[in-house]
């Protein structure tokens, strides 16, 4: 910038300031003012930063400011006004831009910048100004905790970040062009702070327990100090160069006199012997022109070799965003005394500061106590001094702060989100990109220092290494996270130092990966598998969407005319009103007229009446307009009327109307859908080669072709990590072909023409392997040479070498084939299908496949071909697979084997194992079960569980222990383990249905064939006998459980086992009675399966009529009971919980009797009280249940007991009718895992229960008949919901 464009103000300032006579700085009278007005314009500068433009080109700072400290430090307001300038202006052009901007005005503003700033540190390395602020921070840190002000601690920071912003200046490439072992300039300021003493201040710093505040601030520093230096170059400083080092020279300097030979040679041979004029013109026989003629070569024949169609092209220019990621690292080698200086420094630093430093920083990143991404400044000095710590004199405890678990875990976590703010910040791609390679070798760095763990002499040190291995190899993160880094790796945003770094990062884990897995039988990893679960859609949805036929909708108007009759004659039993539009909805007001009208026409067909009316009405206030709802004074006949046309009109749906709901719906999708994806946490044994298999990808090799391109720049230990690599892909997976590739045979070829090619023998011998593997194949293979154009998968590789597929099958192999179905195909399906489709009890389409060719089709293969051959309608005529029951009929000689095999392992530890590791016909483990019980060999399946040897320890167990108590073999295949989480829920089901199927029988035997499963007189023994033992409660505990259940199965049709949860000490008592435990059996609940299971469940194949005969049949004696408690309720009203379970009793009691008595009364008109009763029976939601039919001998034997009147059973038709009108109010359905007696209903609540009659209590607060006529549906009980853990 021009001086003379200079602000004129600025510039009187400038010059108020003083002036320099010699080496002596005189300051004016008004210097410390202008100081201040300087500080001022700063804060004021515009978007160009145009004052710190002119105050740059002044060469304020040289000329005054740095005189002005070093010769005027003793007035200490004018010093600390200097310092605050000099901070302002040393601060990054970063900060001031906030990014690098890409505009090319403002890009050359900020260029200017920093070369300002490459002029201030080159004024900064002076060791008198050091000298004064080492001398400054050292008065300031002398002073106690106590004495110090605001003021101190405001210039020990300024002065901190004074130091921080010089060196993070950088370097200019053109004025830095010195060899190494020359000092640069920030060389220079390195040994100004040396000499200083300031190095030994942020010592102190950084190892006292008083000074933690500066931590971050010191870790900044000492990372910026080091930044040009390398851990390796500066740990070997000072020693005499060993022989490795000596021998890499050696071979550096053959290999550059190799190449410069057989440049010598070439061009000696390119030298003609003719004059050059005479050279002559030949003509290429075979290499074909732009033309159809060959090629006219007209140069000597020695330069032939060279010739390519492409010469005399222009070279393509590569656009910019496609150009790869260039390396800004420019290390260089410092000056031997500031390397000395610093080594020294490294070394202090590791003994007295490193670990206490690292600890505080970490603890501010973990708080978010730091600023954003100083997690960079962490993860450099991690890497920088654990590797100068392993290269000088390899210390672990100098490093134990960081090697660890949670250190392996942190820069997992920041590698992961770097990787991921790359893929998804595009513009800043790049940034994130540098801050990933700093957090992977810092991830390198401590995968060595594990590394070199396990060769120390000490043995703690090698058992704490173990155990880092032990988690850092069984978490599959770790595992997974090279593979996602080279699967994405882009060089246009990431440069091949990353790709280097990546590989022999990589390749360390490998090497630690195979030697920690040598020689150990079975090595445990964690698995995860993310579980996605369809969502179901609404059934009420997708009714409503498909359109109404004439007779549909004739059917429903006689219905809702009745109805609405009724409302419109009384008014005052409408419900309040509704709000017909939505007002937080994007849609205007007066365009939500549609909805309304479908919303009412859906009211119509749901046969809400009263509801549609409301809102009919309420939309004629909103909408008056039109008479579109009706004119203000309308008839009821014409509402009536109005209310048929909406009914009958075809209005359009938007799919947003029939998508949305209600509010508390909308949420309830919300919770479900965050349930649609589920990660389930399982264990399996690990195998190193299929973990290499996944390595065995095009998009992993690319990237190793991409680095072995520049094998010639790439150290030797590099070019092993990428030829070993290679080697374990080509030979150890036996996936040569997937080299065959032509830019992989261009770089072979480029090593094997190298002049030092000697330098490079292991990659020579492995091109020479995989390109006499390609030749042989070849030779079978006619086509491996176009293979070579195209990268290649698996199944490519497969039918390269094994041969190609046929037409009509699919590409996968790993799929069944898809042959197409032959006339005689379909013709055998028919038929088989019409000869099983009348089978009960069996699957029609397992039935096909197992009299098809074993492995020809699949389950859906053969229903799709069903429906198209017109046999069935759709696919859901068909029931869903369930998994591991392909297989189904047992032919006789797999019956003789599995005999045999149970006769072989019966002494066995592990029978069930031992046979599902032998038997041909693989099955699930709950087929093998039934079918060695259905066979006589066993009577319970108890006993072919594992058994389990008592180990001497009485408390405790080792995880070893923890998983053979689980039944987990570590000797199984990963597939086997997988096959029993499959099937756990399979053989639960078919437990479930034995259960039930044994039930139905025993019930059958007791009522002489017909299903009347709760009239046997043990249970009213067993019953009577409980209560005489003081159980009552726990009665009244399992009737409520019962009628909860069969609530819930007519709300949600659900069929899982629910267990039975104890709270109380009471009912836990009950449930350990034998007496109690056999009424549960009595009445079908079961028993807990294993020792995985704690609880007694309610088999969930039992149907809500069977669930409430099982709850009525304890109802008799609950009324008893019911009267006892309610007596002495009325003293202690504390139980509130245990008064409303007896009210509930006493009122299934009465509608018990009452039940009987209608039921006599029907018994001399038979057809119609059948009728009737099966209109009752009907239920509300149609599901699977088991048939059940009502004995009526047994309504007329107990009617025997009962009382000929009740009061309540001489109401009149039309109260009935009203009562059950008000009661017939649907609950919303929930899902629960287990139910549980909740001792926290509202008090208040139940106040007002008890203050009315048992009857009005009972229709609020009981849990009804689905069989009853008051169709009886209360609110449900506020319950307490406890999901099942696992207990493994």
């Amino acid at each position: 910038m021009d001086l003379y464009m200079m602000n004129c103000e600025l510039l009187a300032t400038c010059s108020a300031l003083g002036f320099l006579e010699g080496d002596t700085y005189h300051k004016e009278p008004d210097c410390l003012e202008s100081i201040k007005d300087l500080i001022r314009y700063l804060r004021h500068e515009d978007d160009t930063r145009d004052i710190r433009q002119q105050l740059g080109a002044a060469q304020i700072l040289q000329n005054d400011l740095v005189p002005l400290v070093i010769q005027h430090h003793n007035d200490k307001q004018l010093f600390d006004a200097v310092i605050r300038l000099m901070v302002n202006l040393t601060q990054p052009a970063l900060l001031c831009f906030g990014k690098v901007p890409q505009d090319p005005t403002f890009r050359h503003h900020f260029l200017q910048i920093v070369s300002y700033l490459q002029a201030y540190k080159e004024a900064f390395a002076d060791e008198r100004l050091f000298g004064v602020l080492s001398e400054k921070l050292y008065d300031l840190l002398q002073m106690e905790w106590e004495q110090r002000e605001e003021e101190h601690n405001l210039l020990i920071e300024r002065i901190l970040l004074l130091v921080r912003n010089i060196l993070h200046v950088p370097p200019d490439p053109e004025e830095e062009k010195s060899v190494d072992d020359d000092a640069s300039i920030h060389d220079r300021v390195l040994w100004a702070i040396h000499m200083s003493g300031m190095d030994d201040l942020i010592k102190f710093l950084a190892s006292s327990e008083t000074e933690q505040q500066w931590s971050m601030h010191v870790l900044e520093t000492v990372s910026l100090m080091f930044r040009d230096q390398i851990a390796e170059h500066l740990a070997a400083t000072g020693q005499a160069r060993s022989t490795a080092e000596r021998d890499t020279d050696i071979k550096n300097l053959e290999i550059l006199r190799q190449r410069e030979m057989a440049e010598k040679k070439n061009r000696a041979l390119q030298r003609g012997n003719r004059h050059s004029r005479f050279g002559g013109s030949y003509i290429v026989q075979g290499l074909k022109s732009i033309g159809d003629k060959d090629v006219i070569y007209h140069k000597g024949l020695q330069n032939f070799k060279n010739y390519t169609h492409d010469l005399g092209k222009e070279m393509r220019r590569v656009p910019k965003r496609k150009q790869q990621a260039k390396d800004t690292e420019a290390r260089r080698r410092s000056a031997l005394n500031v390397r000395l200086f610093l080594k020294e420094f490294c070394i202090d630093f590791l003994e007295n500061c490193y670990n206490r430093l690292m600890y505080i920083v970490k603890d501010n990143l973990i708080r978010e106590k730091a600023q954003q991404h100083d997690e960079t400044y962490y993860l450099w000095s991690m890497a920088f001094f654990m590797g100068f710590n392993r290269l000088f004199h390899f210390k672990p405890e100098l490093v134990s702060e960081t090697v660890s678990i949670r250190t392996f875990h942190f820069i997992e976590q920041n590698l992961t989100n770097y990787y991921e703010m790359m893929l998804t910040d595009k513009k800043e791609a790049t940034s994130w990109a540098r801050r990933m390679h700093l957090a992977l070798k810092a991830y390198q760095e401590l995968l060595s220092n594990v590394h070199e763990m396990d060769h120390s002499k000490e043995e703690a040190v090698r058992e704490s290494s173990k155990i880092i291995k032990n988690n850092i190899f069984y978490l599959m993160e770790y595992r997974e996270l090279f593979l996602a880094l080279f699967r994405k790796f882009d060089e246009t945003k990431q440069p091949r130092s990353f790709l280097k770094d990546l590989v022999e990062t990589t390749h360390l884990f490998l090497k630690m990966l195979e030697k920690f897995c040598k020689g150990k039988q079975t090595v445990v990893v964690q698995n995860r598998r993310v579980k996605r679960k369809k969502k179901k859609s609404s059934v009420s949805g997708t009714k409503a969407a498909q359109p109404k036929s004439i007779e549909e909708l004739e059917a429903i108007w006689t219905n809702v005319s009745e109805q609405l009759r009724t409302c419109t004659l009384d008014s005052a039993n409408l419900p309040d009103s509704v709000v017909p539009f939505d007002a937080a909805s994007e849609i205007p007001v007066e365009e939500q007229r549609a909805e309304a009208l479908v919303r009412i026409q859906d009211g119509l067909f749901s046969g809400h009446a009263s509801e549609a009316l409301v809102l009919l009405r309420s939309a004629r206030e909103v909408w008056p307009e039109g008479d579109v709802f009706g004119a203000a004074e309308i008839e009821p006949e014409e509402e009536t009327e109005l209310l048929k046309q909406i009914l009958f009109a075809d209005l359009p749906r938007s799919t947003q109307a029939e998508i949305e709901d209600l509010g508390e719906e909308e949420e309830e999708e919300e919770i479900e859908e965050e349930e649609l994806t589920s990660v389930q946490v399982s264990e399996k044994e690990f195998n190193v080669l299929d973990y290499m298999k996944r390595f065995a990808n095009s998009n992993v090799v690319k990237t190793y072709v991409l680095l072995l391109k520049n094998y010639q720049q790439n150290s030797a230990h590099t070019n092993h990590c990428v030829a070993k690599m290679l080697h374990r892909i080509a030979y150890d997976l036996k996936m040569e072909a997937l080299l065959f590739q032509l830019s992989v045979f261009c770089t072979f070829n480029k090593i094997l023409v190298d002049p030092a090619a000697s330098a490079y023998k292991e990659l020579v011998v492995f091109s020479k392997y995989i390109l006499n593997k390609f030749f042989s194949l070849a030779a079978t293979n006619n086509k491996a040479y176009v293979e070579l154009l195209f990268w290649k998968n698996t199944n490519v590789i497969r039918e390269m070498t094994e041969g190609y597929r046929k037409l009509g099958e699919e590409e996968s192999e790993g799929n069944r084939k898809r042959i197409k179905w032959t006339p005689e195909d379909d013709e055998e399906l028919r038929s088989l299908y019409l000869q099983l489709k009348e089978v009960e009890d069996v699957d029609v389409v397992d039935n096909i496949l197992a009299n098809l060719k074993p492995g020809t089709r699949t389950r859906k293969q053969v229903i799709n071909h069903l429906v198209q051959m017109g046999l069935a309608d759709s696919v859901k005529d068909f029931k869903n697979e369930v998994k591991g029951t392909r297989i189904v009929l047992w032919t006789e000689d797999q019956e003789l084997e599995l005999q045999s095999l149970y006769e072989e392992f019966k002494d066995t530890d592990d029978i069930l194992g031992n046979i599902m590791k032998n038997v041909t016909a693989k099955r699930s483990k709950a087929r093998i079960i039934e079918k060695l019980i259905s066979m006589g060999l066993v009577f319970d399946r108890k006993e072919l569980y594992k058994k389990r040897r008592k180990m001497g320890k009485s408390s405790g167990m080792s995880e070893e222990e923890f998983l053979h108590e689980l039944e987990f073999d570590g000797k199984h295949s990963v597939e086997d383990v997988e096959e029993d989480e499959e099937e756990e829920e399979e053989s639960e089901e078919e437990e479930e249905q034995r259960e039930d199927l044994k039930y139905k029988q025993n019930a059958k035997v007791q009522t002489g064939g017909k299903m009347e499963p709760f009239t046997d007189k043990k249970i009213q023994h067993l019953v009577h006998t409980l209560q005489q033992e003081g159980l009552s409660g726990p009665l009244l505990w399992l009737q409520n459980c019962l009628n909860r259940t069969a609530e819930d199965k007519e709300e949600d049709g659900s069929s899982q086992a629910i267990p039975l949860v104890p709270l109380t000490e009471d009912n836990e008592d009950a449930m350990e009675n034998k007496t109690f435990q056999k009424l549960l059996k009595k009445l079908g609940i079961r028993a807990p399966a294993n020792e995985q299971e704690s609880f007694w469940r309610i088999p969930g194949k039992l149907s809500p009529e069977q669930l409430r005969k099982a709850a009525s049949c304890l109802v008799p004696l609950a009324a008893e009971v019911a009267h006892d408690v309610l007596a002495s309720s009325e003293e202690q009203e504390t139980n509130v919980e245990q008064r409303a379970e007896a009210l509930r009793a006493l009122l299934l009691a009465r509608k018990k009797k009452s039940t009987v008595q209608q039921e006599l009364q029907e018994e001399k008109s038979p057809e119609k009280s059948l009728e009737s009763h099966t209109q009752k029976r009907r239920p509300k939601t149609a599901k699977k249940r088991s048939v059940m039919v009502d004995s009526d001998e047994e309504n007329s034997i107990e009617n025997t007991n009962v009382p000929e009147h009740k009061e309540s059973e001489q109401l009149p038709p039309d109260a009935n009718t009203e009562t059950e009108t008000k009661l017939n109010r649907p609950n919303k359905s929930k899902k629960r895992s287990r139910i549980v007696d909740s001792d926290d209903d509202d008090d208040g609540s139940m106040t007002e229960e008890q203050g009315k009659e048992p009857l009005e209590l009972d229709q609020k607060g009981s849990l009804s008949e689905s069989d009853t006529e008051e169709n009886v549906q209360p609110t449900k009980k506020k319950r307490l919901i406890i999901e099942d853990e696992d207990e493994d």
